[in-house]
């Protein structure tokens, strides 16, 4: 890959992580409040615990997310971004564009999601 279209990536992710940084914590703050309302009822009760439910499961997935592009701006500096993980060929630059952070080149990742 090019330093160029390296660069290009590299911007892109390090943006992406900046909005998950601020979506982590903006849903915390949010968790935060939820947990210090006085709940009158269970109806109450049980709109913020589901409220909590789906925020927390929202901050587990962008944690993931983050923690994927982490590994990818190594490899950036690594000079081993693009790379697929299984097979070690590039992974094409339209499924780079489409997820930057990718491990597997398209072919894989259809074997990987189906033996799963």
């Amino acid at each position: 890959m090019q330093n160029s279209e390296a660069s290009y990536f590299k911007n892109i992710l390090e943006s992406r992580k900046e909005q998950i940084k601020k979506n982590i914590n903006g849903v915390n703050s949010e968790l935060e409040q939820l947990s210090s309302l006085e709940l009158n009822d269970e109806g109450d009760y049980a709109s913020v615990n589901n409220n909590s439910m789906v925020e927390s499961a929202i901050v587990q997935q962008q944690g993931q997310e983050l923690r994927e592009i982490e590994v990818t701006l190594a490899k950036i500096v690594a000079g081993t971004y693009g790379i697929c993980e299984m097979c070690e060929d590039d992974i094409g630059t339209k499924r780079l564009k489409v997820k930057p952070h990718a491990i597997y080149c398209i072919d894989c990742r259809e074997i990987v999601e189906k033996s799963k």
